[in-house]
């Protein structure tokens, strides 16, 4: 194909592939409330694990100190009465006891307002901007929208690809065109459902350490949760691309195992750049799973080698077949060879089939000058009557 046949194609691809997004963001758009509260969902779980951990951690320590205090307050105050002598005499240690006891329930309650966060308050993502609720909502629409129409978009990119190649190399983009949309939809809802509430939990506790209130807005949420979705579900791509360029023959599964020090490196480095936060968690993150998957992909491209071994070897054996049919046949042969060494013992039989072959030479139109050979016999036949 020439340039402009590789534009031409590139151009009705990318038409057909935002079309099919047209119509998956319309989708996400009817359903972009749902879309929203399950996007929302890694933030509401993280806010339940602080608060829990808040419970479980903060809450008996700060009480313990508190308590402790209102402890050492009663007791300076009663030892105080004890040995001062203008202290009333008919003073009530009840009275004292009872007011240790309503300040110790006043401090208690105390600590779980200040440390116990009530949901309804703190676990809905505000908005600073009259236009940031609307902006949010066709954001997770359009990465929605491409999520769902992912199969489509991608059969677009393959087939360009495809364009391209040789009818060989086009089988392997024919097959890696459904892993290629499963892979991207997986790595998706790997971020959201899996490392999601597992960063932010983090990012609540990191504040939490620090002494930091954590207010997100729904902008900045969206964004950092959306552009993470499409990260991971690119990067698990990453088994595909080595599975195609193994095969091809562009780069050799020796070079793939030699130079893993250095894959690592560059994926190190690719994860910090492609996580939009500077914090090392996330970019731990993506790390992994890119390793995995690279892992994935030599593991897929030996076993591909080994069965196109294969059937290279049982399409070599039956080449190798026909030699026992040759074997098999020179019998025959000798059989049929055999037969007219055994009619030319008998006379009979030799005797009567040679009447017709002058007959059928006589009858054929190069037989006729031959026909002409009688005066020589009889020639040769009046030569003993002359001796």
């Amino acid at each position: 194909m020439s340039l402009g046949d590789h534009l031409e194609e590139l151009r009705a691809r990318l038409i057909l592939a935002l079309l099919g997004l047209f119509l998956g963001m319309i989708v996400s758009l009817i359903f972009g409330t749902h879309i929203l509260r399950l996007i929302e969902w890694p933030y509401h779980k993280a806010m339940g694990e602080r608060a829990k951990n808040l419970q479980k951690a903060e809450v008996p320590r700060v009480e313990a100190e508190a308590l402790a205090l209102v402890d050492a307050v009663f007791n300076t105050l009663t030892d105080r009465l004890a040995s001062d002598p203008n202290a009333p005499p008919d003073l009530d240690p009840n009275r004292v006891a009872f007011l240790h006891d309503v300040s110790a329930q006043a401090v208690k309650a105390w600590v779980q307002e200040k440390y116990v966060v009530p949901r309804d308050n703190n676990s809905s993502l505000i908005s600073l901007a009259p236009a940031e609720a609307f902006m949010a909502y066709m954001k997770v629409s359009l990465i929605s929208g491409l999520i769902l129409t992912a199969p489509w978009v991608f059969y677009q990119i393959w087939m360009f690809v495809a364009a391209g190649l040789y009818p060989k190399e086009r089988r392997y983009v024919y097959r890696a065109i459904p892993f290629s949309a499963g892979l991207f939809i997986v790595g998706a809802l790997f971020f959201l459902f899996v490392i999601a509430w597992v960063t932010l939990k983090f990012f609540l506790m990191f504040g939490d350490t620090v002494g930091v209130a954590s207010q997100w807005t729904l902008q900045k949420y969206i964004s950092f949760v959306t552009i993470l979705m499409l990260v991971f579900g690119i990067a698990f791509q990453t088994p595909i691309a080595v599975f195609i360029l193994v095969r091809t023959g562009l780069v050799a599964i020796e070079t793939l195992r030699s130079t893993r020090k250095y894959v690592i490196l560059g994926l190190a480095f690719l994860s910090a750049v492609a996580t939009p936060s500077p914090d090392p968690f996330s970019m731990v993150a993506l790390l992994l799973p890119l390793y995995g998957l690279y892992e994935l992909g030599i593991l897929l491209a030996c076993l591909a080698e080994r069965k196109a071994k294969r059937k290279e070897q049982e399409s070599a054996r039956p080449t190798q077949t026909p030699q026992p049919s040759a074997q098999k046949q020179t019998p025959e042969v000798s059989l049929q060879t055999s037969t007219p060494e055994s009619s030319s013992q008998t006379p009979p039989p030799e005797s009567s089939p040679q009447p017709p072959a002058p007959e059928t030479s006589s009858q054929t139109p190069t037989a006729e000058p031959p026909a002409q050979t009688p005066p020589e016999s009889s020639s040769q036949d009046q030569v003993p009557p002359m001796s």
